[in-house]
């Protein structure tokens, strides 16, 4: 019933930016938080950032005054744009959303299906 599409990863130099996307479909009432984490090979996935449906952001300390995640809530779309990427950033990138949906009376978390950001010379 609900979808997370991601899209914006690639392959990346040190000290470039990229921008990754995550739209949100289907049968949606409302949407509470939204994120993004990461796992990169042989690590747990981690927190990377986090938006409130009022714009209030929550960074982890590794990609603070890096990163910046914003959303349009009319789109049911959340962003995460990076800068200055480090080697150490590359990883699977996953959207993460809390939703309500229509008909029902709880929120579900769902995932994305990953994208891949690679940092390399």
């Amino acid at each position: 019933q609900v979808q997370l599409v991601e899209s914006g990863g690639g392959l990346v130099q040190p000290g470039g930016s990229l921008r990754l996307s995550c739209a949100a479909s289907g049968s949606i009432f409302s949407i509470n938080i939204m994120g993004w984490y990461r796992q990169a090979p042989g690590k747990q996935r981690e927190v990377v950032a986090s938006i409130t449906s009022g714009g209030s952001t929550n960074y982890a300390d590794s990609v603070k005054d890096r990163f910046a995640i914003s959303r349009d809530n009319a789109k049911n779309t959340v962003y995460l744009q990076m800068n200055s990427l480090k080697p150490e950033d590359t990883a699977v990138y996953y959207c993460n959303a809390r939703i309500h949906v229509v008909g029902r009376s709880y929120t579900q978390n769902y995932w994305g299906q990953g994208t891949q950001v690679t940092v390399s010379s």
